[in-house]
């Protein structure tokens, strides 16, 4: 299904960027996986990618820094020859209430959730542009469409994104460009493993599957926007939430 294309995926050493990048590289694609900070977990993901039959490479970088999206694109694209599939999962919290949220904690969500984005397109445009498969695909949340208490920033940032893909996906349709967005819902990670009970236990009341998603559930969404069955979709946001947004 993907066989010959290589995807790029942000924050890709865990959780649901580790999810999709094993669910393209189990339909061909070659993986380069992008992380923060988690070197092992990175180099982890890379030998189970290879163990998929599919190639890795494994690139440091903070997507928030313009300099460093740079300088790793430009060493993703002489590693990897080209780039037939990006997706913008690369994400951070840091929840709290208006009344207590510091500039510094609304910049940094800001920045890695929005412009990070911003910075890893902007990059590989010109061999997106290059490719007759091109596909963005930016993970959003379900949260940007409703709103969450204590997560100003987060939702700001999320809401920025489905805007900056349709805007992209104007930009780039006359070159066979898709651009679109998948918006989580409630989903296993290690954001939700800390919740309390309580907490969890809410959530759950607002899905009407009544369970918690799984990481492969967005990967399945990705594999679907990324390959052929996708290429006459472009500037769509793709709930994946268990009808919390119904």
């Amino acid at each position: 299904m993907l066989k010959n294309r290589t995807a790029v995926v942000t924050g890709g050493s865990r959780g649901i960027g580790r999810a999709i990048a094993l669910e393209l590289a189990c339909h061909g694609a070659n993986v380069a996986i992008v992380y923060a900070g988690q070197a092992e977990a990175a180099a982890q993901v890379a030998r189970e990618v290879e163990a998929l039959g599919s190639k890795a490479w494994t690139y440091q970088c903070d997507v928030s820094d313009w300099t460093q999206t740079q300088s790793t694109c430009e060493q993703i694209i002489v590693d990897c020859g080209t780039v037939d599939i990006l997706v913008n999962n690369a994400g951070i919290v840091k929840d709290n209430l208006m009344l207590r949220m510091s500039e510094e904690d609304f910049d940094q969500v800001m920045d890695v959730n929005l412009k990070g984005s911003f910075a890893m397109t902007r990059h590989l445009t010109r061999t997106l542009l290059s490719s007759p498969h091109a596909r963005i695909i930016n993970i959003s949340s379900v949260v940007a469409l409703m709103g969450n208490p204590g997560q100003a920033n987060y939702t700001a940032a999320k809401a920025g994104l489905i805007g900056f893909t349709k805007s992209i996906a104007r930009e780039y349709a006359s070159r066979g460009v898709t651009c679109n967005v998948i918006a989580p819902g409630f989903i296993t990670t290690d954001m939700t493993a800390k919740l309390p009970q309580a907490a969890m236990d809410k959530l759950l009341g607002l899905v009407p599957l009544k369970r918690v998603g799984e990481p492969k559930d967005i990967a399945h969404a990705v594999l679907f926007l990324a390959s052929d069955m996708g290429r006459y979709i472009t500037g769509q946001v793709l709930q994946v939430d268990g009808g919390m947004r119904i």
